[in-house]
């Protein structure tokens, strides 16, 4: 079910889908692909958009998704891609044949992601699946009512949720599968992938794969 979904360092996604490929914020790149066709992005912290790291990912008819908010900043990478469309938070949208949804990323209490800020998580399909793929965000209202088959959520704490409360929320969505992301670098270590596993309830089922 997961065999297409790659996780790299912090919150780098890559989702090869029906002859797709579908980055989300690529981050520390090891390789210079020029392979997406999609470049999506959660929101305009360094460790989420990297212009160093949109252009390793890039090729010459690569879209980059950005929420609106952003726009500004996204310009600065667009002699990289083909063109950038923006996005506010709880819409649907199609962008050249791919569908996705967004879903409102933001804290609760801490002051890191302010909800006005507008940033986004996306729900996209994959090999017939919904994927979520959460963004930097706390176990919102938003992300609870969020139905999918796999979940990519953060669990390093300080800027998002600690393994323990994005198990709450991974519980709470009751996804097949569920894949732990932000940790192990910049916040949290690489033994919180194993605490998350510990946490999240039954049947959902814990894929660690994220490549330090």
């Amino acid at each position: 079910m997961t065999e297409n979904i790659e996780v790299f360092t912090q919150s780098s996604i890559r989702i090869r889908d029906d002859g797709r490929t579908i980055y989300l914020d690529p981050f520390q790149m090891k390789t210079e692909p020029h392979d997406a066709d999609y470049i999506l992005i959660t929101h305009d912290h360094y460790d989420h958009f990297s212009p160093e790291d949109i252009e390793k990912a890039a090729g010459k008819d690569t879209v980059l998704v950005v929420p609106e908010k952003m726009e500004d900043k996204a310009k600065e990478v667009s002699g990289l891609v083909k063109r950038i469309e923006t996005v506010r938070p709880g819409l649907r949208r199609e962008v050249d044949g791919l569908e996705f949804e967004t879903v409102p990323a933001y804290n609760i209490l801490k002051p890191f992601h302010p909800r006005n800020a507008e940033w986004v998580g996306y729900i996209l399909p994959a090999g017939g699946k919904r994927v979520y793929v959460a963004g930097d965000t706390d176990a919102t209202k938003e992300a609870k009512a969020v139905r999918c088959d796999i979940a990519l959520v953060p669990i390093g704490g300080t800027y998002t949720m600690d393994a323990r409360k994005a198990a709450e929320l991974v519980d709470a969505i009751g996804p097949a599968v569920a894949i732990p992301t932000h940790y192990g670098s910049i916040v949290g270590t690489p033994s919180d992938g194993e605490a998350f596993a510990g946490y999240v309830k039954a049947p959902v089922r814990v894929e660690l794969k994220l490549r330090f």
